[in-house]
């Protein structure tokens, strides 16, 4: 059936090599299971429990992939997943199940160096407990732009995106935010 001297492209399909492309479940997955650890902490500080974030992440786990058809639509697939798990996680904070405060775990957020004394070790756990605290107290919008530049990595412009918002505005929370923290902190 083939032709000698034909180009790869000439070539039926069946004669082709090369990996398979992905599925879109495949892809999806994937891009799950990469960004889950990130996307986990970050729930973690807006739902301030290790629990329900991973409930939450599970959540928009489901989300997804009931609206995988649409896969080929999405431009950013790590920003629409972490956008339907922020809205998972605000989801979860509106509903009167989740209206208790519950404390946020500090040995489950950070570990402090081995290596360090004891001394050195009460003074790291004290300082992280005041960032946890002054994270924790940050507004709602401060807290999820301050999050998702730290913790899930994305640029100003990609977090503008995410949250429907002017870049500006973004930058401006961001401000606000590292303000408040830096104030906690020294």
């Amino acid at each position: 059936m083939s032709q000698l001297g034909a180009s790869p492209s000439e070539r039926p399909v069946a004669e082709r090599k090369g990996p398979p492309s992905p599925t879109p479940d495949e892809t999806l997955v994937r891009a799950f299971n990469e960004l889950r650890d990130e996307l986990v902490s970050t729930l973690m500080y807006m739902l301030g429990s290790r629990d329900d974030a991973q409930d939450a992440a599970q959540d928009a786990l489901l989300k997804c992939w009931k609206a995988r058809a649409g896969l080929a639509e999405i431009q950013n697939l790590r920003a629409w997943i972490f956008r339907v798990g922020l809205n998972t996680a605000k989801d979860m904070q509106r509903s009167a199940w989740s209206r208790r405060a519950k404390p946020l775990m500090g040995e489950e957020t950070m570990l402090t160096g081995r290596d360090a004394g004891p001394g050195q070790q009460l003074e790291d756990k004290e300082c992280l407990d005041r960032l946890r605290a002054a994270i924790l107290d940050l507004r709602a919008e401060e807290k999820e732009v301050f999050l998702l530049r730290q913790n899930g990595g994305f640029t100003y412009e990609q977090i503008a995106e995410l949250r429907h918002s002017p870049v500006g505005t973004v930058k401006t929370q961001m401000r606000s935010a590292l303000q408040k923290l830096r104030k906690v902190l020294n």
